[in-house]
């Protein structure tokens, strides 16, 4: 297979947004119940089974530090299908076990998951194309939660399907596609040699090396993890209660524009991040990429003040908000950790880094939930999503010109070291 050109691109794009988008069908169904009238030790259920299953996404994240960064190419393909397999069997104890004993069968199904993100990216990383191919990689995870949710309430609505089974059979009819994806993904060769030199080298990172390549970035690791953890619970908010948001707005009896309100954000993130690919400059391309998560935070934070002045339409209000959180939280997925190796020519993998964020990321998560749930379950979601919007973006803002100012200074320091002590620049 050639590695270069549009139809190479195209390839891998659709290998890897079949994939993703399949594996969103044993993740996210599950969230377009409601289970009214049902609790467990006094706690919404639905809040209890989200808990559960990011608990486990987590925890997955925190495994994939070490399992992703050390994960050889020979064992990704098996690795996808082998970790879903497990996930599947947890929406399978979620049927079959009765309530409320059953969202224990959550954690289960989370568990695997957080690990497939890093294993289909590691195609993709170090090459010339690697900012589109990861944005369409990335369009999978805007547009599928809604469409696997979509799938789950046609279900649910129109085959007499229950709350508690709804996410296997969902599930079972993405199986086909899975299998597709993963075939398709284990036919990527490698990177060529004008990809080594152009974005650095990538390769298993162990355990010392890991710790080297903290010592090395610390500062800014916390800068950017810090952004991504904001970016991480605003999200997981707007996602995993999307039908009670737009319900709030009152698009209730609309469940199409679950997926329809998203497809503008995915189409017009896949552009803007893909054009980055012809910035070749790794230096440009990596403060450009600050600039764009400074962009997205400042645009949820402009927009979430204008909703709240009746000056901006509802359904305009949760597409542009949800434009800018993707713009800055896909760039972490495409461009930031791509071109932050290739500019400091450190050779490693985009694993570490990546589930190094994600990690701490769900961890926010998990607590922003426990937080609403135990010390503002009297305020609505509409209400308190809109003070996560101010507080992502006056977050982002903040984090981001420190990280400028972080990595200004350390290629300074850099240029001065000796030779072979440190990384070297671009």
């Amino acid at each position: 297979m050639r590695t270069n050109g549009i139809a190479f691109a195209i390839y891998c794009i659709l290998a890897a947004f079949i994939t993703y988008c399949c594996m969103y069908a044993f993740r996210k169904p599950f969230t377009a119940g409601m289970y009214e009238g049902l609790s467990l030790w006094g706690v919404d259920y639905k809040i209890v089974l989200i808990i559960t299953q990011v608990m486990g996404y987590m925890l997955s994240k925190f495994i994939g530090i070490k399992v992703v960064s050390e994960m050889t190419p020979g064992r990704r393909g098996g690795s996808i299908l082998l970790l879903i397999g497990i996930s599947w069997l947890g929406l399978l104890a979620f049927g079959l076990l009765p309530y409320p004993y059953n969202f224990i069968a959550l954690f289960l199904n989370g568990l695997p998951l957080g690990m497939i993100w890093g294993i289909v990216f590691s195609f993709l990383e170090g090459r010339r194309y690697t900012e589109l191919l990861g944005a369409g990689l990335c369009t999978s995870f805007i547009v599928s939660s809604g469409f696997v949710k979509a799938v789950g309430k046609w279900l649910m609505d129109h085959h007499g399907v229950t709350e508690f089974w709804m996410p296997f059979f969902t599930g079972l009819l993405f199986v086909p596609g899975l299998l597709l994806g993963v075939w398709l993904l284990v036919q990527i060769p490698p990177p060529t040699a004008e990809d080594k030199a152009n974005r650095t080298e990538r390769v298993p990172m162990d355990r010392a090396q890991r710790r080297r390549f903290f010592a090395t970035f610390a500062p800014g690791i916390i800068l950017m993890v810090g952004i991504y953890i904001a970016l991480t619970i605003f999200r997981d908010v707007r996602d995993n209660f999307a039908v009670e948001l737009w319900a709030a707005l009152g698009y209730g009896d609309s469940p199409e524009i679950l997926v329809t309100a998203e497809l503008p954000i995915a189409v017009t993130v896949l552009v803007i991040v893909g054009a980055m690919m012809f910035i070749r400059n790794n230096r440009r391309a990596f403060y450009a990429n600050q600039l764009i998560i400074f962009t997205g935070g400042l645009l949820v934070l402009v927009t979430t003040w204008l909703f709240q002045q009746g000056r901006l339409d509802p359904a305009v209000w949760m597409i542009v908000i949800g434009f800018g959180m993707y713009l800055a939280y896909i760039s972490y997925h495409t461009m930031l950790f791509e071109r932050w190796i290739a500019l400091f020519r450190y050779k490693s993998n985009i694993g570490y880094l990546m589930y190094v964020a994600d990690a701490f990321g769900y961890l926010g998560s998990v607590a922003i939930l426990f937080f609403k749930n135990f010390g503002a379950g009297e305020v609505s979601w509409l209400r308190f999503f809109t003070a996560c919007a101010y507080g992502m973006g006056i977050a982002t803002l903040l984090l981001s010109v420190l990280a400028l100012v972080y990595f200004r200074r350390k290629e300074q320091s850099l240029s001065t070291q000796p030779s072979g002590r440190e990384p070297a620049l671009s």
